[in-house]
């Protein structure tokens, strides 16, 4: 069979079974037995079948591409990158290219989110590349311009309630699932994949608070996505529960290390008592540890227990060794900032390749039928303890 390419026949013979039957079960369309699609499955895959994606698109009048919605400072973040290459690997499986709407001006910074006249598709179809031409003739394709009749679904992630092209996307005629919900007044999405984001901070407060802090802090992030709002309510709703007092100080959706070290710098000095901080924008943990280093406050919860006596006074007269109060140190997003600081600092894996491949894999389900729209799929989450904490 390598000698030339591998047709639907040669699966449905080798099967035994019908080329109706292979071409349902490869596409995951009509009524096949689930030991029979893995078995064509299977077939098709040791013989090196691979679908002709013009062929199909022109059976099912497909454009044969789904569309990716990314906050602006998506280009800067470990997260969604790592999001966007699960998405694209597993929009390929199912015959499908990527079109990433690429706000423009992200090198330039600014708030996290773009407007439909900054919105111009760039192609994802490989997951080793993240860039390719823009849209002909240099033209910005809005939610009710061409890249609507360009796609055949849409993955928003992240949207937040002023993104003005979040609208424009969910009235685009076309499914949109997005990652995490949408609190917006408009049209809902067809499909969610969410995160228990509130879970995922009580974790990372209950855990800091077993390792001995009495006072911790939450950099949290401005912005009105459903992350950003989830957090910030779930630092005062621990607090009002624990009755413990939380500080909690808002940072950019997309902080860098340097904002989230002048934040945690006036923080620390305003109130020295804090004895952990968790900082949540992905990549700037880094910079709290370097708050801490400025100000001689070691990090780690041995060093803090090591204290506890001593830190738990009232009324400190020595002001040296109230500086050399320990700090617990916590992110609410794993990736490689997070890993490689010194010390490694605990924080929540999001999983975002994998979460990246869940929204893929439901709005494919719900392009092909398997599953029904208004569809909420949970994605999990684990906390990774390290040094830091």
């Amino acid at each position: 069979m390598t000698s030339r390419t591998v047709t639907l026949l040669d699966v449905a013979r080798a099967a035994g079974v019908s080329k109706s039957t292979v071409s349902d079960a490869l596409q995951g369309s009509g009524r096949v037995a689930a030991a029979t699609r893995d078995r064509v499955r299977a077939v098709a895959e040791e013989l090196g079948y691979r679908p002709n994606s013009a062929a199909r698109r022109l059976r099912r009048s497909s454009t044969g591409a789904i569309g990716l919605h990314l906050p602006r400072t998506a280009t800067r973040l470990d997260y969604y990158m790592n999001l966007a290459f699960g998405a694209v690997e597993r929009a390929q499986e199912e015959g499908f290219d990527v079109v990433l709407l690429a706000p423009t001006g992200v090198a330039g910074g600014g708030d996290s989110k773009g407007s439909p006249d900054s919105t111009g598709p760039t192609s994802l179809t490989n997951p080793t590349s993240l860039t390719s031409p823009a849209s002909p003739a240099g033209r910005a394709a809005t939610p009710s311009g061409p890249i609507a009749s360009r796609v055949d679904g849409l993955l928003v992630i992240d949207p937040e309630v002023d993104d003005s092209a979040v609208p424009g996307l969910l009235d685009g005629g076309v499914p949109v699932v997005t990652g995490e919900r949408y609190l917006g007044p408009t049209t809902a999405p067809t499909g969610a994949v969410i995160c228990d984001n509130a879970a995922s901070l009580t974790a990372l407060l209950d855990h800091v608070a077993e390792r001995g802090a009495r006072h911790p802090a939450v950099l949290a992030p401005e912005g009105t996505s459903a992350w950003a709002t989830a957090l910030r309510a779930t630092a005062d709703s621990w607090a009002r529960e624990r009755k413990v007092a939380v500080a909690l100080r808002t940072v950019p959706f997309a902080a860098t290390p340097g904002e989230a070290e002048e934040t945690t710098l006036a923080l620390l000095r305003t109130d020295p008592s804090v004895d952990a901080v968790i900082c949540a924008p992905d990549g700037a943990a880094p910079g709290v540890l370097r708050a801490a280093a400025t100000l001689g406050r070691p990090v780690g919860p041995g060093a803090l227990r090591a204290a506890a006596p001593h830190a738990r006074t009232a009324t400190e007269p020595d002001a040296g060794a109230r500086a050399r109060t320990p700090l617990l140190v916590a992110s609410c997003v794993d990736g490689t900032a997070t890993r490689s600081a010194e010390p490694p600092v605990t924080a929540v894996d999001l999983r975002p390749a994998a979460y990246g491949r869940a929204c893929a894999e439901l709005l494919c389900d719900i392009l092909a039928g398997r599953t029904t729209p208004d569809t909420v799929r949970r994605h999990a989450w684990a906390l990774e303890t390290r040094a830091s904490t």
